[in-house]
C-alpha cells in the first residue's frame, strides 16, 4: 500500500491512530459480546454460526439481543440506528407487525406440507403486478431461484453455459463464482472448493462492455445472461444509459434468455429496476426481503418460456429434477410474502424510503464536497453507497480496483461506535419502511465528525 489512503490526500498514519482508538472505544463498549464469541469458539467455527458473520470491524462481532424495526440493541445494550438490514434481507425493517401476526397465524394452522395453499394464488398474482411476469414458482432463498432458473435456461435452449458479469453477486450459485483475469475466465477469489472448472461453464464480462458481450454471446453456447440491472455487491455501478436496451437486443439476436436478478434492485421501488426502468426479461429472480425476514425465493417467466418449461418437463421424474425441494413454497413462506407485499413493501412505503435514500445521498455528497475529499456516493432508489474514489466506476474491475480496505474497516468502525450499523461488507445504507429522518442524520452527523477528522490539515 502507498504512504497514503486515497490517492495520497489522507496520511496513512492518521487513519492508523484513528482506527486504533475506535479499536480501544470498541472494546470497552461491548464486554459482552467479547466473552459470548470466545465462549462461542468452543461449538461453534470460528465462534460464528455462519462465517462471515466474522467479517466486521472490530476484533469480535457484535452479539445482538433484539432487532425491532430500523433499531438493533446488542448484548450490551448498545443502540444502533440500523442501516445494514440484514444487506437487504430485513429491508422490511425488523419483524414488521403485519407480517409477524400473519405468520403467527399461520403456525398454528401448518407450516409445511409439500401441498400448496390458497395464499400462493394472491402472491403470484402480486408478483405478476409488480414485476409484469405471468408464471411463478417459489424458493427458500433467491440462491434456490437463481439455480433453477440456470437449469431450466439450460435445458430448453439445449447449451451449456451462462454468462455473467465481473464482479456480479447472484448468493451462492456455483457458475457465478467467476471472474476476469488477463482475458480469461477463472474462480472468484475466495471461492471455496468449486466443483467444477468455471470456464467451462460460465462466460464473464465487464458490465457495460457492450463489445464483449456482443462477443461473448455471439460464440452461440450461452443459454442465459443472469444480471443484476446495476451492480450492488461490489459498490453500486450503475448502466450506462442505453445499457439495458443493448443487452436485450443483442439476448435477442443470439437466441440467449435473459434472467434479471431483482434481490438487491428491489430497492428502486416496487417492482424493482424491472418495473422503474422498463424491463423486459424473460426470467426474474428475487429473494431475501419479500417475506419480511422469513427465508424464501422466487421465479417468474414469461409465457413463451414457461411454455418451453412445460413441454419439456419429465413429470414422472419432476421431484429429482434438480428444481425445488421439500420446503420450496411452502405455506408459512408464502403467508409472509403475502403479508409483506401487501401491507409492507407497499408503493407508498418505497417512496418514504426513496426520499430518505435521497436524504442520505444529500448529507454525504456535501460532507464530501465541504471538506475535499476525493469520494463519491451513488443512490440506487433505496440504497445508497459512497466509495473511496473520485470517480464512479463504471465496471465490476474498477469498483473492486477502488475498493479500499483500511477505509472501509475505518469508517465501518467509526459508525458502530456512534450507534450506526451499516452493511459490513462494503458501505453501503438500506432504508426502511421503519427508517425515519432521525435515524438517517444520525448517520449524517457521525460521517461529517469522520470527513472532518480524515481531511484536517
Amino acid at each position: 500500500m502507498a504512504d497514503a489512503v486515497t490517492g495520497a490526500t489522507i496520511p496513512r498514519e492518521r487513519v492508523e491512530a484513528v482506527v486504533e482508538r475506535e479499536r480501544e472505544r470498541f472494546v470497552r463498549d461491548h464486554a459482552r459480546s467479547r466473552e459470548l464469541h470466545e465462549r462461542g469458539a468452543e461449538a461453534l467455527l470460528a465462534g460464528v454460526p455462519m462465517n462471515w458473520m466474522t467479517r466486521w470491524p472490530g476484533p469480535f462481532p457484535i452479539y445482538f439481543s433484539e432487532a425491532k424495526g430500523a433499531r438493533i440493541i446488542d448484548v450490551d445494550g448498545n443502540e444502533y440506528a440500523d442501516l445494514c438490514l440484514g444487506d437487504t434481507g430485513a429491508m422490511t425493517g425488523h419483524s414488521p407487525p403485519a407480517t409477524v401476526a400473519a405468520a403467527t397465524e399461520r403456525l398454528g394452522r401448518g407450516i409445511t406440507t409439500m401441498l400448496p395453499s390458497e395464499d400462493a394464488l394472491d402472491v403470484g398474482s402480486e408478483m405478476e403486478r409488480r414485476f409484469g411476469l405471468r408464471h411463478w414458482q417459489f424458493t427458500l432463498s433467491a440462491t434456490d431461484a437463481n439455480r433453477f432458473a440456470i437449469r431450466l435456461c439450460r435445458e430448453i435452449t439445449g447449451r451449456p453455459r451462462i454468462l455473467v458479469f465481473n464482479h456480479c453477486y447472484h448468493g451462492t450459485v456455483d457458475e457465478t463464482f467467476a471472474s476476469l483475469k488477463e482475458g480469461r475466465v477463472v474462480p472468484r477469489h475466495g471461492s471455496v472448493g468449486p466443483p467444477v472448472d468455471v470456464e467451462l461453464t460460465t462466460r464473464v464480462v465487464e458490465f457495460n462492455d457492450v463489445d464483449a458481450l456482443e462477443r461473448e454471446l455471439g460464440v452461440g453456447d450461452v443459454a442465459s445472461v443472469l444480471a443484476e440491472p446495476a451492480l450492488t455487491n461490489v459498490g453500486i455501478v450503475l448502466p450506462d444509459d442505453g445499457y439495458h436496451d443493448r443487452l436485450r437486443e443483442i439476448t435477442r439476436a443470439t437466441g440467449t434468455l435473459l434472467i434479471i436478478d431483482e434481490t438487491h434492485t428491489l430497492s428502486c421501488g416496487p417492482g424493482g429496476y424491472t418495473a422503474a426502468e422498463g424491463l423486459e426479461p424473460d426470467l426474474l429472480t428475487i429473494g431475501k426481503p419479500i417475506a419480511g425476514g422469513i427465508p424464501t425465493g422466487a421465479y417468474g417467466m414469461t409465457d413463451e418460456v414457461a411454455a418451453r418449461v412445460l413441454e419439456g418437463t419429465t413429470w414422472d421424474e419432476a421431484d429429482v429434477g434438480g428444481i425445488g425441494g421439500t420446503l420450496a413454497g411452502n405455506a408459512l413462506s408464502l403467508t409472509a410474502v403475502r403479508a409483506t407485499l401487501a401491507k409492507v413493501l407497499t408503493d407508498e412505503a418505497f417512496e418514504r424510503m426513496i426520499a430518505l435514500a435521497e436524504r442520505f445521498e444529500g448529507a454525504v455528497s456535501g460532507s464530501i464536497a465541504e471538506h475535499g475529499l476525493p469520494w463519491q456516493v451513488t443512490r440506487l432508489g433505496c440504497r445508497a453507497e459512497y466509495m473511496f474514489a473520485p470517480e464512479r466506476p463504471r465496471t465490476g474491475g474498477e469498483a473492486a480496483a477502488e475498493f479500499d480496505p483500511d477505509l472501509d474497516g475505518l469508517m465501518h468502525l467509526y459508525m458502530l461506535n456512534r450507534g450506526v450499523l451499516m452493511t459490513p461488507f462494503h458501505m453501503m445504507a438500506l432504508m426502511s419502511p421503519a427508517t425515519t429522518e432521525a435515524d438517517v442524520d444520525r448517520h449524517s452527523e457521525a460521517f461529517a465528525a469522520a470527513a472532518e477528522e480524515l481531511s484536517a490539515d
